[in-house]
């Protein structure tokens, strides 16, 4: 054999042999599928996910994403639960109550460093702008919601009295319309609706009040990511790329807001692209902070986590034996380096 055949040889052979230590991503390796549980069905609050998807992130990681909508945060924690869905988005005060029913999920990550609990009211009217004006105040919400219990929560720790919040039961369709024709003096719903109920209320010639606890004393983390112990067990690698690629999917709606409603118009078709560009923007405040900062998104505070569970206990209840703060959690699933907003 020539000289130059032999070196073209070895060198095929290195090349070969190469291959083998490439990431999963560079080999034609089967997707692992993921299935992904919204905490609603999809709105422009969850852009970040989807750009995740369109942007190529979840497949640099060698996944194959799918997105579902669920009824409400204890229907993403059962469709978890029932493995419906691989990973959910859920709130902890459901979790807690989750798990001490015997589920096995915990949170990997956490999305919304804020409760997104809003107290929404007009001016002239309630103009709710302090947690003061909660006593005596009539609020439209549900009997079956646990949105009273955080608020009288957020009050007794404020040294309010909650017994002065005055509940009266609205359906969620119905409340608006209650709040805008001043049936009701205030309402509440996540903060995410405050672009719609705020151009219904300019097109009345009236003013939307937006009073946020989350900015105001009520320390409690809310949304993130939920998985089953099992999964987590068997497949760490799976879990930390999806929390990695949802990440960098954060970044990239906060980042570039034009672009992640397009990529979200592109799977939802029927949202506004105004209406997803408003909702980003609302999640950046529930999502930017200066923890988030200084660790990255998705960062928690194992402490802060137990406030969370005691304030679960104490003001929302638990039934059966509550678990223990560090049985809703699992560290270890943040990317390294982190993603800073």
């Amino acid at each position: 054999m020539k000289i130059r055949n032999i070196v073209e040889a070895i060198g095929l052979a290195i090349f070969t042999a190469g291959l083998s230590s490439l990431p999963a991503s560079a080999q034609n390796k089967p997707l692992t599928q993921v299935i992904f549980s919204l905490d609603i069905n999809p709105q422009g609050r969850h852009a970040p996910w989807y750009a995740a998807v369109a942007e190529g992130y979840f497949k640099e990681e060698g996944l194959d994403v799918s997105i579902i909508p669920s009824g409400g945060g204890a229907q993403s924690i059962q469709n978890v639960e029932s493995g419906t869905a691989t990973m959910g988005f859920m709130a902890i005060p459901g979790l807690a109550l989750a798990r001490a029913a015997g589920s096995t999920i915990r949170l990997v990550a956490i999305n919304y460093q804020k409760m997104p609990i809003a107290v929404f009211s007009l001016n002239p009217g309630a103009n709710v702008t302090s947690a003061k004006q909660l006593e005596g105040l009539k609020l439209g919400s549900g009997s079956g919601s646990a949105t009273p219990q955080i608020l009288k929560g957020y009050m007794a720790q404020q040294k309010l009295d909650p017994d002065k919040l005055q509940i009266v039961d609205i359906t969620p369709s119905a409340r608006a319309g209650a709040l805008l024709t001043k049936k009701i003096p205030s309402i509440e719903f996540f903060v995410m609706s405050k672009p719609g109920l705020s151009s219904a209320a300019k097109a009345g010639g009236m003013e939307l009040q937006t009073f946020l606890p989350g900015d105001h004393g009520l320390k409690l983390y809310s949304n993130g990511i939920g998985v089953k112990e099992d999964y987590l067990a068997k497949n760490p690698e799976v879990v930390r790329g999806f929390v990695r690629a949802a990440l960098r999917g954060w970044k990239f709606a906060l980042d570039q807001p034009d672009k992640a409603t397009d990529d979200l118009i592109k799977f939802v078709p029927s949202l506004k692209p105004e209406s997803i560009k408003a909702e980003i923007e609302i999640i950046r405040a529930l999502s930017v902070t200066p923890d988030t900062e200084k660790n990255g998104l998705g960062w928690f505070d194992p402490a802060k986590v137990e406030q969370d569970l005691d304030f679960t206990a104490k003001y929302i209840g638990i039934s059966g034996t509550p678990p223990k703060a560090d049985a809703l959690y699992a560290q270890g699933f943040l990317p390294n380096p982190p993603v800073k907003p």
